[in-house]
């Protein structure tokens, strides 16, 4: 049997790297709490632990919501320093936390608040400390501060790269993007001037990207520091073997870096190894300075060496040393050195997002960028092959996975019914006061949606199979939602509470609906600017990816930013998507102006909505839309319509299977123009119950079954475009299942969304919608007989659900 000799701890983990996919089929360890005991009344707040995190107390340690939030579903987080902000040069334009989130990170800014050591700093946390003053932290500070703070004296701190380590292990986060490192001074071996950075990357597990050290340190001396300290360095090689360790400005400083890796996997696997094989010290991933920005090596190195000699002569050492190097850098590279030190630090965060991405895949299991086989030479000349499986490890998903996601709106709904008393009028008058019952409830589309489909599959005991992503304000509403979710056993994870010291416009949503006699809507108001003001994209993408959907409901409320993100996201996890249009002006944010090529390109089978459910008003919008934006107009859109068959006589048709009043409206011609984009398209017609168009792909059991023949509106019997597999058109309306008596009308609010819920719910579990119609129209009707936004009683139809959905 091959042995391995001892070797110096680099060594080995640069060996470890290449294992950390086999390593991944190691479950994970137990968990363990991080986040402030108010959080753990309503959001999640299990974070995976692993060896991973130090034992600061949660009551010095304080994690912000959404870093805590991230953790304990492994998406993947990047750790920031403070003191780039409070002491540094560069100012407050780096946009580190919007570059970290564009590459689907979470940023994590670090830093001492007020004495308490804090993991995701806002940006008015980080304006404060700097307008306020703030002490730079390394490992030595941090009891200061925070002792000081236990007495009453609350200082601020920019926490160092040193600082910044300890904040982020403590907190479970394990790559962290900075700009330089500390070294070796000049002299150091007379002076004993050596970085904090360079002791806690040999007693830190975190991995620190940097572009090496700056040039003017002495880069041999801290090299050879780091091997003594057992940190592994490793470079970007870019392609290349073999690379020089960078030297901050210039990509070259004449000293080879120890190891050299190619891609992010690499790096995760090489994190992920040092984890498990339980090496307790840190990894430094050089990544030189974009070519484009980077200075060249003798240019910069006759500027630092005039800089340090001048520094000498004027007697500038200690804390004093670095300032003045750096000023005469900026000085004598007339100015160059600032914009590339910009450059460098953006490239480093972006480089960590990418290796916390992957990493976050390792651990869940699913794939990256690694191979799944390769052999490795060991020291006896032994070749070992190892097959890697593509599976994710027994309990190494996520416990946050879920088969419906619901994206959308949670508000809270006040219904108005007018009163009419003793008058006869049915309506409320205009430009006075009306007397009304007055209701209040939690509402709201995604609500609505998610609570119905919740319900109808068990409830409490569904094993969560349902989960809704939104936003609400740190206010009254809010409140009132959070405690309305839970006393309902609706998973409340990934429900997004805004604080208002951090963001504008963070009112919770509301709903006003004024119906009148009968209790039909005449009014309703809607403020949900929330979901308009607020937009982040790696956050939704961290959800679906957390709760890998067989479903994803979207509801219009997202603005036309959001909107595709959540589409790409499900494309992207092979989640079907259920649009739910809200409203008139809503629905047509499907079809924004401008659209880009693909948008218009994605049409069946590579359309990103499966399935829409409108009423006859949101069709129409959603179909003038398309038409005035171009979407109509497309070889795609072309291709899928002549692949329908319609030549001719459709009117005829239309009126069988409509009647002539929905023709005459245009609500199967405006169904037809938009299946392209949603091949599924249930129109809801109130108490005529609704209408389903949809493509038929090729071999299509209901292309041959006698039952559904009058309802297949159109074949592609010529087989026109067989890569588009369209079999043929499906039209059939289906009447209500039930005549409401007036007098049984209690609220029509979240009729709609309870027909769409439990649809899904049976789409889910494997149905089809033709055989699912009629139990969701059955729970629409319960709905509307209850004074709730979702029936109490849909549970009842729970089992004639499973059952239509079990009919093929």
């Amino acid at each position: 049997m091959a042995t391995i000799r001892r070797r110096s701890v680099s060594t080995l983990s640069r060996l470890a790297g290449h294992l950390g996919p086999l390593l991944n089929r190691v479950s994970r360890s137990s968990s363990r709490l991080i986040c402030d005991p108010r959080w753990r009344h309503h959001r999640c707040f299990t974070a995976q632990a692993s060896q991973h995190t130090s034992p600061i107390p949660a009551d010095l340690l304080k994690v912000s919501e959404e870093v805590a939030d991230a953790i304990a579903t492994n998406r993947p987080v990047v750790a920031l320093e403070s003191t780039i902000y409070t002491h540094g040069a560069l100012g407050h334009d780096l946009l580190l936390e919007d570059i970290v989130r564009k590459h689907g990170a979470v940023p994590a800014v670090c830093g001492v608040l007020a004495g308490v050591p804090t993991v995701g700093l806002s940006t008015a946390e980080v304006e404060r400390m700097v307008e306020e003053g703030a002490k730079k932290v390394s490992r030595r500070d941090l009891a200061y501060l925070v002792g000081m703070g236990l007495a009453g004296h609350k200082m601020h701190g920019g926490t160092t790269i040193s600082g910044t380590m300890i904040l982020a292990r403590a907190a479970g986060i394990r790559v962290f993007g900075t700009g330089g490192l500390g070294g070796v001074h000049r002299g150091g071996e007379n002076s004993m001037d050596i970085s904090a950075d360079l002791t806690e990357l040999g007693r830190t597990s975190v991995a620190v990207v940097s572009s090496g050290c700056k040039g003017f340190l002495d880069i041999p001396r801290t090299l050879e520091f780091l091997e003594t300290q057992g940190c592994l360095v490793s470079t970007f090689g870019e392609g290349k073997d073999s690379v020089d360790f960078p030297a901050f400005w210039a990509r070259e400083s004449g000293c080879k870096s120890p190891s050299v890796h190619q891609t992010e996997a690499q790096a995760a696997a090489m994190i992920l190894a040092q984890e498990r094989l339980g090496v307790e010290s840190g990894l430094l991933f050089g990544n030189p300075i974009p070519e484009e920005h980077a200075i060249p090596r003798e240019e910069m190195d006759a500027a630092i060496n005039t800089a340090v000699r001048e520094a000498d002569e004027k007697g500038f050492s200690g804390n004093q040393n670095t300032p003045y190097i750096l000023k005469r850098i900026r000085e004598l590279t007339q100015g160059r050195s600032v914009p590339a030190n910009k450059a460098l630090v953006q490239a480093n965060v972006a480089k960590a997002a990418g290796i916390a991405v992957e990493l976050s895949r390792l651990l869940d299991g699913t794939p990256t960028g690694l191979d799944t086989s390769y052999t490795v030479q060991v020291p006896s000349k032994q070749t070992v092959k190892i097959e890697i499986s593509s599976q994710p490890a027994v309990g190494s998903q996520s416990t946050h996975t879920a088969d419906i996601l619901v994206a959308g709106s949670v508000a809270l709904d006040l219904s108005c019914d007018y009163y009419s008393g003793s008058t006869t009028s049915v309506s409320p008058q205009l430009h006075t006061s009306n007397p009304a019952a007055i209701s209040q409830s939690v509402g709201g589309v995604g609500h609505n949606v998610a609570l119905a489909a919740h319900k109808i599959t068990g409830g409490e005991a569904n094993n969560n199979k349902v989960r809704l992503c939104s936003m609400i304000g740190d206010d009254i509403a809010g409140s009132t939602i959070l405690s309305h979710l839970q006393s309902e056993a609706l998973d409340t994870c990934w429900i997004r509470q805004l604080r208002h010291a951090e963001y504008h416009s963070t009112r919770t949503a509301q709903y006003v609906a004024v119906n009148d006699a009968d209790k039909n809507l005449v009014l309703a108001m809607a403020d949900m600017a929330i979901f308009t003001s607020h937009s982040f994209p790696a956050y939704w993408q961290s959800a679906v990816a957390a709760a890998k959907p067989r479903w994803l409901v979207v509801d219009g409320n997202w603005s036309e930013q959001d909107l595709p993100t959540w589409l790409r996201a499900a494309r992207e996890h092979k989640a079907k998507v259920a649009f739910e249009p809200v409203s008139t002006a809503k629905s047509e944010r499907l079809f924004p102006p401008k659209p880009t090529t693909s948008s218009k390109s994605s049409v069946f089978p590579k359309n990103m909505v499966d399935l829409a459910t409108p009423n006859q008003y949101e069709l129409a919008s959603m179909y003038v839309a398309a038409l005035r934006n171009g979407y109509f107009e497309s070889p795609e859109w072309f291709a899928v319509i002549d692949a329908f068959g319609m030549h001719g006589g459709a009117r005829g048709k239309f009126v069988r299977i409509t009647g002539a009043e929905m023709t005459d409206a245009g609500v199967p011609q405006q169904s037809i123009q938009l299946l392209p984009y949603i091949p599924t398209i249930i129109t809801k017609l109130g108490s005529k119950g609704c209408l389903v168009t949809m493509i038929l792909k090729d071999g299509d059991p209901k292309l041959r079954d006698p039952e559904h023949a009058p309802y297949v509106l159109t074949r592609n019997i010529a087989e026109e475009h067989p890569h588009l597999r369209v079999g043929g058109v499906y039209m059939r309306l289906f009447p209500a299942v039930e005549k409401v008596k007036q007098e049984s009308i209690v609220s029509v609010n979240g009729v709609g969304d309870t027909f769409l819920g439990v649809l899904v719910a049976g789409l889910a579990q494997g149905g089809r919608v033709e055989n699912l119609i009629d139990v969701a129209q059955k729970a629409a009707v319960l709905t509307l007989k209850s004074h709730k936004s979702v029936s109490d009683e849909l549970g009842a139809l729970g089992k004639e659900l499973e059952r239509a959905a079990a009919k093929q």
